[in-house]
């Protein structure tokens, strides 16, 4: 039998979703093995719960594999269909309550407050009640939608109530952390508005132990890439270096993919670069509809994360024109950085949530919901920008972006599991 020293869970929704949040899960996972965890476990969903809820979902037979030592758990709900989505929460909180009875001093992380830190908390409850005392740190990670979806609702809805189990659940773990500066500043904000209301004393707290958690990158993915294997890759698309605008990401009206779609029909370099959807997600229908009839607007829809790195650094410039709207707002980018990192023609995006962040002063920055500027902007970087400019920019925005190397971001997480120096 194998003896286990330390071991991190992760509770996440993890690939194949498409989100950045899913590949921060699988980064720090990476690097927990090279600072000593033994075990290191992904606790997530059934694939067939992650369909059925309607999430853009990865090409499932070129899932990335991982390292020997992570494993994935979805465990299987508990309870049949009377009990409609406590059945899956059972099941992961069931299976950590599992691993929490085991004599292993444990780290667990949620990502996304709900319903993933309420599953820890219950998991921890549960083994101490039942007379255990486990060695155990919980981290709870707030990220973008935790504020901006769940939070908010709460707040516009005056559902006082969800919006206090939901601070009482962030509150009680050991370690507080928000994916950017600009998300701890709306817990601090939201939490002020619950305070208001109801008498609470949540934003003194949160203002005090809220720390920030950058999502960690994989640099090695993006940095040093073949030429060859970035011509071979546009070829097997029918693309050339630098002959196409780059949109990667989920295709949601708050990315500002409709903003750029109606860009591109008035950009005058629309005959030079063709437009590159790649990605999936609720609004896929509405951009096809619009793309409908033009043909230098490519739709894909099956883009992997190996194929990913090489289309950024292939393009002439990458587009995330992202948006303020009431259900989601973007708190920091984790594709700007990438492409930051991956090189390749200027970012344009807009200092809308935590972008400024991601970004730095490297990007070509516009104006949400203007069209008739981004489409501007686009051709002053396609046709205008000299490769000199190009160049200085590039090399500028991968310093920049390093700062989000993986192993950096989980000592700055985790930094009592940093070696020490002798």
């Amino acid at each position: 039998m194998t003896y286990i020293n330390r071991r991190l869970v992760i509770v996440v929704r993890a690939d194949p979703v498409i989100c950045g949040h899913s590949g921060e899960a699988r980064n720090l996972a990476e690097v927990a093995l090279q600072r000593g965890f033994d075990d290191v476990r992904l606790l997530t969903w059934p694939i067939a719960a992650l369909q059925a809820a309607g999430l853009p979902l990865k090409p499932l037979d070129r899932l990335l594999p991982y390292s020997p030592g992570i494993t994935v758990e979805r465990p299987e709900p508990v309870g049949d269909y009377r009990v409609p989505d406590g059945r899956h929460l059972a099941g992961l909180t069931g299976r950590l309550t599992e691993l929490l009875l085991e004599p292993v001093p444990t780290t667990c992380l949620s990502m996304y407050l709900v319903p993933h830190a309420t599953v820890v908390a219950d998991a921890v409850t549960a083994v101490r009640a039942a007379g255990f005392n486990p060695t155990v740190r919980t981290v709870a990670k707030a990220v973008g939608s935790d504020v901006t979806n769940v939070i908010r609702s709460c707040l516009r809805d005056n559902r006082m109530g969800a919006a206090i189990a939901l601070f009482t659940t962030f509150l009680g773990n050991d370690e507080l952390v928000a994916v950017s500066q600009y998300t701890a500043d709306e817990i601090v904000a939201a939490a002020e508005q619950v305070d208001a209301r109801c008498g609470t004393r949540f934003a003194e707290q949160c203002a005090h132990r809220v720390t920030i958690g950058y999502p960690p990158i994989d640099a090695s993915a993006y940095l040093n890439l073949d030429p060859d294997d970035v011509d071979r890759a546009l070829a097997r698309r029918g693309l050339e270096r630098d002959g196409y605008i780059l949109f990667l990401s989920r295709v949601a009206r708050a990315k500002g993919i409709h903003d750029l779609v109606h860009a591109y029909q008035r950009m005058r370099c629309r005959s030079t670069v063709k437009l590159v959807v790649a990605g999936n997600g609720p609004a896929l229908d509405e951009i096809r509809a619009l793309a409908a009839g033009d043909d230098r607007i490519v739709l894909l829809t099956d883009v992997d994360d190996n194929e990913k790195p090489l289309l950024m650094r292939g393009c002439a410039a990458y587009a995330l024109p992202t948006r303020p709207e009431p259900d989601f707002v973007e708190t920091f980018g984790i594709a700007l950085a990438e492409k930051m990192l991956a090189g390749g023609g200027p970012v344009i995006t807009t200092l809308t949530g935590g972008t400024g962040e991601a970004v730095g002063d490297t990007a070509v920055i516009v104006e949400p919901f203007d069209v008739d500027g981004l489409a501007a902007a686009t051709d002053r970087v396609i046709l205008e920008m000299t490769p000199a400019e190009r160049a200085a920019r590039e090399a500028r925005a991968r310093a920049f972006a390093m700062a989000f190397e993986r192993t950096a971001v989980f000592d700055r997480l985790f930094p009592d599991a940093v070696p020490s120096v002798r």
